[in-house]
Protein backbone atom coordinates (compact mmCIF):
# COMPACT_ATOMS: atom_id res chain seq x y z
CA UNK A 1 0.00 0.00 0.00
CA UNK A 2 1.16 3.52 -0.77
CA UNK A 3 1.56 6.21 1.86
CA UNK A 4 1.76 9.87 1.83
CA UNK A 5 5.65 9.83 1.64
CA UNK A 6 5.76 7.17 -0.91
CA UNK A 7 4.38 9.67 -3.59
CA UNK A 8 6.71 11.00 -6.27
CA UNK A 9 7.69 14.34 -6.79
CA UNK A 10 7.55 14.11 -10.05
CA UNK A 11 4.50 12.62 -12.50
CA UNK A 12 3.05 11.83 -15.52
CA UNK A 13 0.08 14.04 -16.23
CA UNK A 14 -2.60 13.16 -18.57
CA UNK A 15 -4.58 16.28 -19.50
CA UNK A 16 -8.51 14.98 -20.38
CA UNK A 17 -11.19 17.44 -20.68
CA UNK A 18 -14.24 16.31 -18.23
CA UNK A 19 -13.12 13.23 -17.04
CA UNK A 20 -12.70 13.49 -13.08
CA UNK A 21 -10.99 11.02 -10.71
CA UNK A 22 -11.12 10.99 -7.10
CA UNK A 23 -9.46 9.81 -4.53
CA UNK A 24 -10.96 6.09 -3.43
CA UNK A 25 -12.53 6.44 -6.95
CA UNK A 26 -11.85 3.89 -9.91
CA UNK A 27 -12.04 5.83 -13.59
CA UNK A 28 -11.79 3.54 -16.57
CA UNK A 29 -9.32 4.49 -19.20
CA UNK A 30 -9.50 3.81 -23.08
CA UNK A 31 -5.74 4.80 -24.75
CA UNK A 32 -4.94 4.56 -27.98
CA UNK A 33 -2.55 7.94 -28.88
CA UNK A 34 0.96 7.36 -29.36
CA UNK A 35 2.55 9.73 -26.31
CA UNK A 36 -0.46 8.24 -24.05
CA UNK A 37 0.59 4.09 -24.56
CA UNK A 38 4.16 5.51 -24.39
CA UNK A 39 3.33 6.81 -20.83
CA UNK A 40 1.41 3.81 -19.81
CA UNK A 41 4.38 1.62 -20.99
CA UNK A 42 6.88 3.93 -18.95
CA UNK A 43 4.46 4.20 -15.75
CA UNK A 44 3.70 0.19 -15.62
CA UNK A 45 7.71 -0.26 -15.11
CA UNK A 46 7.89 2.11 -12.16
CA UNK A 47 6.60 0.61 -8.87
CA UNK A 48 4.09 3.54 -7.86
CA UNK A 49 2.37 2.77 -11.29
CA UNK A 50 1.30 6.56 -11.02
CA UNK A 51 -0.88 8.71 -13.70
CA UNK A 52 -2.01 12.25 -12.71
CA UNK A 53 -5.47 13.02 -14.54
CA UNK A 54 -5.80 17.26 -14.78
CA UNK A 55 -8.49 19.24 -16.68
CA UNK A 56 -7.04 21.68 -19.16
CA UNK A 57 -7.87 25.07 -18.61
CA UNK A 58 -10.15 27.54 -20.55
CA UNK A 59 -9.07 30.30 -19.75
CA UNK A 60 -5.46 31.68 -21.73
CA UNK A 61 -2.40 32.41 -19.61
CA UNK A 62 -3.55 31.68 -16.08
CA UNK A 63 -1.61 29.17 -13.88
CA UNK A 64 1.72 30.24 -15.78
CA UNK A 65 0.55 29.50 -19.43
CA UNK A 66 0.65 25.59 -18.70
CA UNK A 67 -2.96 25.42 -20.41
CA UNK A 68 -3.68 22.79 -17.10
CA UNK A 69 -5.51 23.98 -14.09
CA UNK A 70 -3.66 23.88 -10.69
CA UNK A 71 -5.31 20.98 -9.19
CA UNK A 72 -5.30 17.27 -10.18
CA UNK A 73 -5.96 13.92 -8.78
CA UNK A 74 -3.29 11.24 -9.71
CA UNK A 75 -4.79 7.65 -9.61
CA UNK A 76 -2.58 3.86 -9.57
CA UNK A 77 -2.67 1.52 -12.42
CA UNK A 78 -4.59 -0.83 -11.01
CA UNK A 79 -5.72 -2.84 -13.92
CA UNK A 80 -4.97 -3.13 -17.58
CA UNK A 81 -5.43 -4.89 -20.70
CA UNK A 82 -4.50 -4.82 -24.18
CA UNK A 83 -6.64 -4.94 -27.31
CA UNK A 84 -5.97 -6.80 -30.07
CA UNK A 85 -4.80 -3.49 -32.19
CA UNK A 86 -2.66 -2.15 -29.10
CA UNK A 87 -4.73 -0.02 -27.48
CA UNK A 88 -5.51 -0.32 -23.99
CA UNK A 89 -8.51 -0.58 -21.56
CA UNK A 90 -6.97 0.49 -17.75
CA UNK A 91 -8.61 1.60 -14.68
CA UNK A 92 -7.20 3.99 -12.22
CA UNK A 93 -7.99 4.06 -8.64
CA UNK A 94 -7.69 7.69 -6.97
CA UNK A 95 -4.80 8.29 -4.34
CA UNK A 96 -4.92 11.44 -3.82
CA UNK A 97 -5.20 15.21 -5.15
CA UNK A 98 -2.22 17.37 -6.05
CA UNK A 99 -1.00 20.76 -6.87
CA UNK A 100 1.50 21.22 -9.94
CA UNK A 101 4.85 23.43 -9.17
CA UNK A 102 6.16 23.70 -12.95
CA UNK A 103 5.77 21.58 -16.18
CA UNK A 104 8.84 19.48 -16.70
CA UNK A 105 10.29 20.47 -20.31
CA UNK A 106 12.38 17.55 -21.71
CA UNK A 107 12.28 14.88 -24.50
CA UNK A 108 9.28 12.69 -23.41
CA UNK A 109 6.17 12.85 -26.17
CA UNK A 110 4.08 13.31 -22.78
CA UNK A 111 3.59 15.84 -20.20
CA UNK A 112 5.63 15.60 -17.00
CA UNK A 113 4.72 17.89 -14.09
CA UNK A 114 6.39 18.88 -10.57
CA UNK A 115 3.59 18.56 -8.04
CA UNK A 116 2.83 19.21 -4.22
CA UNK A 117 1.01 16.74 -2.37
CA UNK A 118 0.58 19.19 0.44
CA UNK A 119 -2.67 20.56 1.63
CA UNK A 120 -4.60 17.29 0.32
CA UNK A 121 -3.33 14.83 4.09
CA UNK A 122 -7.30 13.66 3.84
CA UNK A 123 -6.99 11.74 0.43
CA UNK A 124 -5.03 8.56 1.80
CA UNK A 125 -7.17 8.11 4.51
CA UNK A 126 -10.09 5.82 5.19
CA UNK A 127 -12.50 7.63 3.98
CA UNK A 128 -14.71 10.21 4.52
CA UNK A 129 -18.27 10.65 6.34
CA UNK A 130 -20.94 13.50 5.63
CA UNK A 131 -22.75 13.72 8.62
CA UNK A 132 -25.07 16.86 7.71
CA UNK A 133 -26.38 14.76 4.37
CA UNK A 134 -29.95 14.55 3.81
CA UNK A 135 -30.06 11.62 1.66
CA UNK A 136 -34.09 11.33 1.50
CA UNK A 137 -33.92 14.96 0.09
CA UNK A 138 -30.89 14.46 -2.15
CA UNK A 139 -32.45 11.33 -3.70
CA UNK A 140 -35.67 13.26 -4.53
CA UNK A 141 -33.74 15.72 -6.30
CA UNK A 142 -31.44 13.14 -7.88
CA UNK A 143 -34.53 11.27 -9.51
CA UNK A 144 -35.83 14.47 -11.03
CA UNK A 145 -32.23 15.17 -12.54
CA UNK A 146 -32.57 11.55 -14.02
CA UNK A 147 -36.36 11.87 -15.19
CA UNK A 148 -35.51 15.32 -16.98
CA UNK A 149 -32.17 13.79 -18.89
CA UNK A 150 -33.94 10.57 -19.26
CA UNK A 151 -31.14 8.36 -17.80
CA UNK A 152 -31.76 5.12 -16.15
CA UNK A 153 -30.03 3.91 -13.32
CA UNK A 154 -29.95 1.36 -10.71
CA UNK A 155 -31.64 2.41 -7.77
CA UNK A 156 -31.27 -0.13 -5.46
CA UNK A 157 -27.68 0.31 -5.63
CA UNK A 158 -27.14 3.80 -5.01
CA UNK A 159 -29.46 3.88 -2.39
CA UNK A 160 -27.11 1.22 -0.41
CA UNK A 161 -23.88 3.42 -1.04
CA UNK A 162 -21.82 4.75 1.51
CA UNK A 163 -21.60 8.92 1.42
CA UNK A 164 -18.24 9.02 -0.13
CA UNK A 165 -18.90 6.28 -3.05
CA UNK A 166 -22.53 7.51 -3.73
CA UNK A 167 -21.40 11.29 -3.71
CA UNK A 168 -17.93 10.74 -5.30
CA UNK A 169 -19.84 8.44 -8.05
CA UNK A 170 -22.09 10.98 -9.26
CA UNK A 171 -19.72 13.93 -9.30
CA UNK A 172 -17.61 11.63 -11.97
CA UNK A 173 -20.05 9.93 -13.69
CA UNK A 174 -22.91 12.70 -14.45
CA UNK A 175 -22.61 15.02 -17.68
CA UNK A 176 -21.13 18.37 -16.16
CA UNK A 177 -18.73 20.87 -17.68
CA UNK A 178 -14.96 20.20 -17.11
CA UNK A 179 -15.00 23.57 -15.24
CA UNK A 180 -18.00 22.13 -12.74
CA UNK A 181 -15.98 18.91 -12.98
CA UNK A 182 -12.93 21.14 -11.53
CA UNK A 183 -15.07 22.90 -8.82
CA UNK A 184 -16.34 19.10 -7.53
CA UNK A 185 -12.40 18.18 -7.59
CA UNK A 186 -11.50 21.06 -5.79
CA UNK A 187 -14.09 20.87 -3.10
CA UNK A 188 -12.06 20.61 0.41
CA UNK A 189 -14.37 17.80 1.96
CA UNK A 190 -17.12 15.47 0.74
CA UNK A 191 -19.59 18.06 2.46
CA UNK A 192 -18.55 20.74 0.38
CA UNK A 193 -18.26 18.52 -2.52
CA UNK A 194 -21.86 17.16 -1.99
CA UNK A 195 -23.03 20.80 -1.56
CA UNK A 196 -21.24 21.51 -4.84
CA UNK A 197 -23.30 18.86 -6.52
CA UNK A 198 -26.24 19.39 -5.38
CA UNK A 199 -26.09 23.29 -6.57
CA UNK A 200 -25.33 21.93 -9.94
CA UNK A 201 -28.27 19.51 -10.26
CA UNK A 202 -30.32 22.37 -8.85
CA UNK A 203 -28.74 24.61 -11.43
CA UNK A 204 -29.16 21.88 -14.25
CA UNK A 205 -33.06 21.17 -13.11
CA UNK A 206 -33.87 24.83 -13.30
CA UNK A 207 -32.69 25.30 -17.33
CA UNK A 208 -35.45 22.97 -18.33
CA UNK A 209 -38.40 24.34 -19.50
CA UNK A 210 -41.15 21.57 -17.91
CA UNK A 211 -42.85 22.30 -15.00
CA UNK A 212 -42.21 18.54 -13.65
CA UNK A 213 -38.46 20.06 -13.35
CA UNK A 214 -39.48 23.21 -11.88
CA UNK A 215 -41.45 21.62 -9.25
Amino acid sequence: MLHKFDLPETIPIFPLPGALLLPRSRLPLHLFEPRYLSMLDDTLKTPERLIGMIQPNRVPGRNGGTGLHTIGCVGRVTQFSETEDGRYMITLTGLSRYRVVDEIQGFSPYRRAKVSWSGFDLDMGPGERDPEFDRERFFNLLSRYFRARELQTDWESLREAEDELLINSLSMLLGFEPEDKQALLEAPSLSTRRETLVTLIEYALRGGDTEDIMQ
